[in-house]
């Protein structure tokens, strides 16, 4: 293959591109989209980041401004947890409109994330919102199929094909020609995007802007760039064996139905009819049905906690709970947050579990559809697929967890165990105690677990790229020109 020659190709179809109108009105209308889609990806991530920051900060305060109190009524009066957007949520929008954002935190329940976008939207936003990952991936692939549908048959059918064959031209070299130049001509739309990305992140602020983005960011570059190129090749190999452009153009139309619509709706039909889930009234009334077998912390007379209660005077070689180094009302509530807990656990574990069975049929899909593998790997890299859901919702529960047994501790080590008289004060503890808790601070999945998480992804996109290359030089030792 003659490199030189391949330059020349690829220079000669841009120029021939360039001479169109089409091409104009294709980039004005993208560069306007591009444009929306960028200006609503930041409006978006700097106005819920901020709602969330604030709202974050008031619970905040308002825990800390409670009076002296009880620590079992501080348990229950509990606080929210918000989960921040990643600054490259701006670039894909993925989960996030569907997932929720907030929980509140309370004592001996575990409460599901609230507050999605798509609950206070009509069933519009069903259809997909228009983001920048969006455009990559649904409107490119038809403008790269539209400009490269007759890069090859078109030629055929003008009889030049065979004039630059019998100049000594390979058949490599148009291949691989052609496909540098509707690769350049689809730069014209991801670069603008690459750029606009990239002067965002630098828009936000030095805690956002941080190696590992960069990272991500690079990620999602090289990722899209592959994307693209993968498109290239298959435009021309279309092109290459299809009779005439009307086939070639047509026969590139289905593949794009098949990659962006169909496919994916399909495996996730697939995914709920192989693996269905429970609804959440499923979910709790299982988990609710679990604590109640292994007992009642509110109920003095209930067998599991009296046995416990006969265990613990046993301990300490005591009549009474009355007679114990610390509040033993702490000490049953300490014990059934932590059943409560642990339940909760295991059926959310098994939950995860099939969803996550659920979206293995699409990783699985990934392997003869690039448009799967790229969207996965672009929402994992943006912080907005589903393991950075449900890592944040098991941070959440960490914290709750913790809040309330340290509250049972407060409660063991500072509250008596004599019974309060009619005319008898309730016992309180400072409110200094509740400065001690930390804060909830979210943290995002780091760039290698969520690469990690993706690797069938990436190497799916890998594999294309090897699979077009090999076709493409399998192609040119049997295409014909006629």
């Amino acid at each position: 293959m003659k490199t030189t020659v391949s330059f020349l190709i690829a220079r000669q179809f841009c120029k021939n591109a360039f001479r169109s109108g089409a091409l104009y009105a294709i980039m004005i209308v993208m560069m306007v989209m591009i444009g929306f889609a960028a200006y609503s990806g930041w409006k978006i991530y700097t106005s819920q980041n901020a709602t969330r920051q604030h709202y974050q900060q008031e619970a905040r305060e308002s825990w800390e401004n409670n009076p002296d109190k009880h620590p079992h009524r501080m348990a229950h009066f509990g606080s929210f947890a918000f989960r921040l957007k990643h600054p490259l949520s701006m670039f894909d929008f993925g989960l996030e409109s569907f997932t929720g954002n907030a929980v509140y935190l309370e004592a001996h329940r575990q409460n599901s994330v609230n507050f999605s976008e798509a609950s206070f939207s009509t069933g519009l936003l069903r259809f997909g919102e228009i983001s920048m990952a969006m455009l990559l991936q649904v409107v490119l692939p038809l403008i790269v199929f539209f400009l490269g549908f007759a890069s090859i048959s078109a030629e055929r059918e003008n009889g030049t094909l065979k004039v630059m064959l019998t100049q000594g031209v390979a058949w490599k070299d148009i291949l691989v020609g052609k496909s540098m130049g509707i690769f350049s001509l689809a730069m014209f739309m991801v670069v603008p995007v690459i750029v606009i990305t990239l002067f965002l992140l630098l828009l936000t602020d030095q805690t956002s802007f941080t190696t590992d983005s960069l990272l991500r960011y690079a990620g999602i570059v090289i990722a899209y760039l592959v994307f693209t190129l993968v498109l290239c090749f298959i435009t021309v190999l279309i092109s290459t064996v299809s009779t005439s452009s009307k086939n070639a153009l047509m026969t590139l139309l289905a593949v794009w139905l098949f990659m962006i619509v169909l496919l994916p709706k399909t495996t996730q039909a697939l995914g709920n009819y192989f693996y269905p889930s429970l609804s959440k009234i499923e979910f709790d009334t299982a988990v609710e049905l679990d604590v109640l077998k292994e007992g009642d912390s509110h109920n003095p007379d209930d067998p599991h906690y009296k046995n416990l209660r006969d265990s613990v005077l046993q301990v300490y070689k005591v009549d009474s709970v009355q007679q114990l180094p610390f509040n033993y009302s702490g000490f049953v509530m300490r014990e059934g947050e932590r059943i409560s807990a642990e339940i909760y656990q295991r059926h959310l574990e098994e939950l995860v579990y099939t969803y996550k069975k659920q979206n293995s049929i699409n990783k699985i899909t990934a392997w003869i559809n690039p448009y799967a593998a790229v969207r996965n790997i672009s929402m994992a890299l943006s912080g907005t697929d589903f393991e950075s859901y449900v890592a944040f919702q098991q941070e959440a529960e960490r914290y709750r967890y913790q809040l309330a047994q340290t509250m049972n501790e407060l409660q063991m080590k500072f509250i008596s165990n004599e019974k309060l008289g009619p005319n008898d004060k309730p016992y309180t503890i400072s409110h200094e105690h509740w400065k001690e808790i930390p804060d909830f601070r979210p943290q995002h999945l780091s760039i290698d677990t969520a690469l990690g998480n993706e690797l069938s992804s990436m190497l799916s996109l890998v594999f294309w790229t090897v699979l077009s290359i090999a076709l493409i030089i399998r192609l040119s030792k049997k295409a014909k020109a006629i």
